[in-house]
């Protein structure tokens, strides 16, 4: 696909003319109607300059009027469209609300049914920002909720989107992010997912991170798992192996650590599982403990709260050497889907056992476990979390 440079402006209203009123993919997502803008009382123009077709309706006077979108046979109330969340790139709201109709049956399947928490940015990348995890209060009655334990043994009510219209009402509220947890609603404590992070540390750069995962691809391949890549809008990349929901968090960290350790015996001098900075080097990190309960990745298809509106973009494993991070924002990703569809649409067709990784675990159970999160209960069997440097003194 074509790449953009660091310096392009792309006008909000061009965007939202073609997330919410172009033809082929991007119109059609969700259901939604063709829209080129959103217009107020009196037929005045959204504030990009684009007048109402029929998708999003205004409900207020003034270029700030709230519009009304057609998301999957709901229609979700936009307030604030006009207000600028990407200064840098000069995207709004509306444009994000656009961005995700385009990609909308793939953000639904990264989503479907699986506790979410929200990376909310009312005022934009520029303001201030929070994670929410328990469901609003003033939620919809039609957006189920899952019940879930975090490590603390605390719980909460987490919203599980299922349709477009949860991915429009979130986006309403000014979440860029969407972060689910790798469960379903009706197995909460069982992953569905087994979610590979290769993280590239100080020095190293997207390039590494695409050296380690060919290397992981054989060795899933090997042990009879496929994974699905993707970028995680930044310099690294996600593998996801989708997986029988037959084991716990802790099993299946048990496994991500076993394929990273394999994968770091294999590139000694390029990839790390050590938790500790420190100990890192100038190597790609195995993030093991995103498979630790209450570590959440980016979703597929999700923006991020970068100044380039880069998004999480689902790959094939032949185009990892010629993408880049920075190709695939809020832009041009719904012109590839409108191309391409969700290249990783076949992944709910899987679910792969994980015994060839236990075995690879067993064999390394002389090694023992690795470090939890700082915020998680000490667990039997791990080590000390106190930084080797400090632990010498």
């Amino acid at each position: 696909m074509p790449r953009t440079s660091p310096d392009e402006r792309v006008r909000p209203s061009a965007l939202t003319v073609a997330a919410m009123g172009g033809t082929g993919g991007a119109g059609a997502a969700g259901g939604t109607k063709g829209a080129s803008g959103a217009k107020g009382a009196g037929g005045a123009k959204d504030a990009g300059g684009a007048k109402d077709t029929g998708g999003a309706k205004g409900t207020g006077s003034g270029k700030a009027a709230a519009v009304e979108i057609a998301a999957g046979g709901r229609t979700v109330r936009v307030s604030h469209p006009d207000k600028v969340y990407f200064p840098e790139r000069g995207f709004t709201k509306l444009d994000v609300v656009g961005y995700y109709l385009a990609v909308g049956d793939g953000i639904v399947r990264a989503l479907h049914d699986r506790p979410t928490t929200l990376e909310r940015y009312p005022d934009g990348v520029t303001g201030e920002s929070f994670f929410q995890k328990r469901a609003p209060k003033n939620k919809p009655d039609w957006l189920p909720t899952a019940h879930i334990t975090f490590p603390s043994g605390r719980s909460a009510d987490e919203i599980c989107p299922t349709e477009l219209a949860a991915v429009i009402w979130a986006a309403n509220l000014g979440c860029l992010t969407f972060h689910p947890w790798p469960v379903r609603r009706g197995r909460p404590d069982h992953p569905d997912e087994l979610r590979i992070d290769l993280d590239p540390q100080p020095g190293t750069d997207y390039g590494d991170a695409v050296r380690a995962a060919h290397e992981l691809h054989a060795l899933l391949d090997e042990l009879g798992l496929r994974g699905w890549p993707k970028t995680s809008g930044g310099r690294g990349l996600h593998v996801y192996v989708p997986i029988e929901p037959r084991w716990t968090f802790t099993e299946v960290r048990r496994a991500a650590i076993a394929i990273g350790r394999e994968l770091s015996r294999r590139m000694p001098d390029e990839v790390t599982t050590a938790w500790w900075k420190e100990e890192r080097g100038t190597r790609v990190f195995v993030d093991y403990n995103q498979m630790a309960r209450d570590r959440t990745i980016a979703s597929a298809y999700s923006v991020r709260p970068r100044p380039r509106a880069t998004v999480s973009a689902p790959l094939r494993w032949d185009e990892l050497d010629d993408a880049e991070p920075f190709d695939f924002d809020l832009a041009t990703m719904p012109a590839r889907y409108a191309e391409r569809g969700d290249v990783h649409a076949d992944m709910a067709d899987h679910a792969f056992g994980l015994e060839r990784v236990f075995e690879l675990a067993e064999r390394d159970a002389e090694l023992g476990d690795l470090p939890y999160p700082p915020d998680h209960p000490k667990m039997p069997g791990e080590p000390s979390r106190v930084q080797p440097s400090r632990a010498r003194h």
